[in-house]
């Protein structure tokens, strides 16, 4: 996709999974051309970075770090068109480059919304240029994220962009019988609808999880019946229709006992949880900061450990980060005026890391299941979390797992800064990421 040119890199020490010994990995016309010692056999040894032989060999020295699939974030907001003050196409995948992202899936609700094939191309275009990473444009299922009237889905499937995820996320597809056809439209066209889940009646003027904190601190609950009914009445409006669903950021208890139950069902349900639901709580709250309004909103605490427990055992299917910039007076008030969303592209490795890789609960394997096999899988993407092996697409991120660094939302790509992490340290990084066969980042720079 991207106009680019690809030289030949030789990734030295690499560990793919963090697996086994160091190996070398050498990266030819954005393909994986070897591995181990016909990797290095390639390159000539040395301390300099490029060697100038015959086939101008980039060589790049990991010193051991972990080689994963390049990851695939099912949930991201750009803001082009209409909000180039908070976030661009061009800052956005730079944000996602640095976070090991080579493909995105750029949300709907701009201004104007992804609801026709004239938006969904120029979105497409325009991360085609920037080259920094796949973004794929995620059409409206409904005009004007309206709730009313379905999209021409089917020229947006069938545009430059080949939209195959469609969502109104940011507004719940709340009326059953236009999701019904919803559903029933995307069966045929062999696309996705993603499901932001909330019942809007059981939300009005809600900005906190329903529970003893909002109470006490006088903000109106959310309850969790708002996401858990939809979830519910979705999974078996699917299997009535033969369709897929996706659940967008899945925040309660009961909402995976919910997705538990739809797949011993054998119904077609897919689910992502975002690294905010996972390590925060509505605990947060406390201090009445507007950075931490999001939606869904933070819930309790046992409610972030079953997500936890859900990605773990596959119920949750992936990780997606819901990346939603605002401008800093959106955030900087009162809590209950404050945008809800939070920045996630360039945190959501250590995040999870930290949680379950560092933890023991999973593997780096697992990691690069949930951050990108599973969700190009989801997505349908063909090119996009495959294995590490001769002949694949060289779409890959490198993490040292061992390189602690402390956020600071000013030095994040992002144009915002409403990041929830402020101040915290994590131990993992991403130090460098190849997209399409071509370095787009290394150690924090962004590469053109």
């Amino acid at each position: 996709m991207s106009a680019h040119s690809a030289p030949t890199l030789l990734l030295r020490r690499v560990r793919p999974y963090g697996e086994g010994d160091p190996v070398d990995v050498l990266v030819r016309d954005g393909r994986i051309a070897a591995i181990g010692d016909d990797a290095g056999a390639h390159a000539e040894a040395g301390s300099a970075d490029v060697t100038d032989g015959g086939e101008g060999v980039e060589i790049l020295d990991f010193d051991g770090a972990v080689l994963l699939p390049g990851f695939v974030d099912l949930h991201t907001h750009l803001r082009e068109p209409g909000r180039e003050d908070t976030e661009t196409i061009a800052t956005g995948s730079a944000a996602a480059a640095r976070g090991g992202y080579t493909a995105v899936f750029a949300m709907a609700n701009t201004q104007p919304p992804q609801d026709n094939q004239t938006v969904t191309d120029s979105v497409f275009r325009i991360g085609r240029e920037v080259g920094l990473c796949d973004v794929h444009p995620v059409g409206a299922v409904t005009v004007g994220l309206a709730g009313e009237q379905l999209t021409e889905m089917g020229q947006m499937a069938s545009g430059e962009a080949r939209v195959r995820v469609f969502s109104d996320d940011g507004m719940c597809v709340y009326d059953p019988l236009v999701m019904r056809r919803a559903l029933e439209y995307s069966a045929g066209l062999g696309v996705l609808i993603a499901q932001h889940a909330e019942e809007p009646r059981l939300t009005r003027g809600a900005v906190a999880h329903e529970g003893p904190t909002a109470a006490r601190l006088g903000l109106t609950g959310w309850p969790r019946s708002a996401e858990e009914s939809i979830v519910a009445r979705d999974a078996i409006l699917a299997r009535d229709a033969g369709a897929r669903v996706h659940i967008c950021h899945a925040s309660t208890t009961g909402t995976v006992e919910l997705l538990r139950w739809a797949k011993a069902q054998g119904i077609s349900i897919t689910a992502e949880v975002t690294p905010h639901h996972l390590l925060l709580d509505d605990s947060r709250l406390e201090s009445y900061d507007g950075v931490y309004r999001v939606n869904p909103p933070l819930r309790e605490a046992h409610d972030a450990a079953a997500l936890r427990e859900a990605l773990v055992s596959g119920v949750i299917d992936c990780v997606a980060t819901d990346h939603a910039p605002h401008a800093a007076q959106e955030k900087c008030c009162e809590f209950a005026a404050a945008r809800p969303g939070m920045l996630g592209l360039e945190t959501a490795l250590p995040i999870v890391a930290a949680l379950l890789v560092e933890s023991g609960d999973m593997t780096w394997r697992d990691l690069a299941r949930v951050m990108s096999t599973r969700p190009a899988e989801i997505a349908g993407l063909s090119d996009q979390g495959r294995p590490i092996a001769v002949g694949e697409p060289a779409n890959l991120a490198v993490v040292d797992p061992d390189s602690p660094w402390t956020v600071v939302g000013e030095e994040l790509s992002s144009l915002s800064a409403n990041t929830p992490y402020e101040g915290m340290t994590f131990a993992a990084r991403v130090v460098g990421t190849v997209y399409r066969g071509r370095l787009t980042t290394r150690d924090g720079e962004v590469l053109a």
